[in-house]
């Protein structure tokens, strides 16, 4: 377990929203019955009642709607955007750990993922600073203990590069290995511009060619430019073994 100390502390006061009389639930319910509350609130686009709803779980220990608040501060979604107090409630979520099998795991995980991403850009105007040794060393917990393909991607990245510590491509590409296997689009296509790099031509064309019928709107820029680069400096034979390739990882077929 990851020992986060730092920056921990109450959430500020805030004003307080009045429950539907009707819906039976108040600030003296469950925690969980306050986090249905506020994830049916939020679903009906009610974003104060489900900022009241999850504070007043978060206050009762409820992992969840801490989970929820912090996300809805980094995103400025029903609250003023403030990445400091996100960095707090993820904080608080990561210090007190998760036990094996626990049903907090995905809340615990993606809250250690959010932390990394602060530490390794910072906030701006506040005391939390870039530290990239920090957050390889996150992404590395989360790779390793849970099989994230995220933080596989994310890592394999910072090993490339060096930062947060000395380079180390192999290493990386056992990463970027784990994270396409389970699917990831980013990983398949550094990882096949990797292979076409060290002259696997084909397969990591294929590879490239791959990843783009999986991209998010993001991040196919990006994986489009680097396959059509590699695509340049490859014959046409290879092209054509590549896409007959890339049809078969698109089936399913993943080695």
């Amino acid at each position: 377990m990851l020992a986060f100390g730092f920056l921990m502390g109450l959430l500020p006061a805030q004003p307080c929203f009045s429950f539907d009389i009707n819906s039976g639930v108040s600030k003296e319910s469950g925690p969980f019955d306050l986090f249905k509350f506020g994830f049916k609130a939020y679903k009906n686009g009610q974003k104060q009642d489900a900022v009241e709803a999850y504070r007043y779980a978060a206050e009762k220990g409820h992992t969840g709607s801490r989970w929820a608040l912090a996300n809805m501060y980094a995103d400025g979604d029903g609250v003023a955007q403030n990445d400091l107090e996100a960095f707090k409630i993820y904080n608080e979520i990561a210090s007190q750990g998760v036990e094996p099998g626990s049903e907090d795991t995905g809340f615990f995980v993606n809250a250690l993922l959010a932390l990394a991403d602060y530490y390794r850009h910072g906030i701006p105007g506040t005391p939390v600073k870039v530290d990239l040794a920090q957050a390889r060393q996150i992404y590395f917990q989360v790779a390793s203990t849970f099989g994230v393909a995220e933080a596989q991607f994310q890592l394999a990245r910072m090993m490339m590069t060096g930062e947060g510590g000395t380079p180390n491509v192999q290493q990386a590409k056992k990463w970027l290995n784990q994270a396409r296997k389970a699917g990831h689009p980013g990983a398949m296509a550094i990882f096949g511009n990797v292979l076409f790099q060290e002259g696997q031509t084909v397969r990591g064309l294929a590879f490239l060619t791959a990843a783009l019928d999986r991209c998010s709107k993001r991040d196919c820029p990006w994986m489009e430019e680097m396959q059509e680069n590699a695509f340049a400096l490859s014959s046409e034979g290879d092209r054509r073994s590549a896409v007959a390739l890339a049809q078969q990882f698109a089936a399913g077929a993943t080695e």
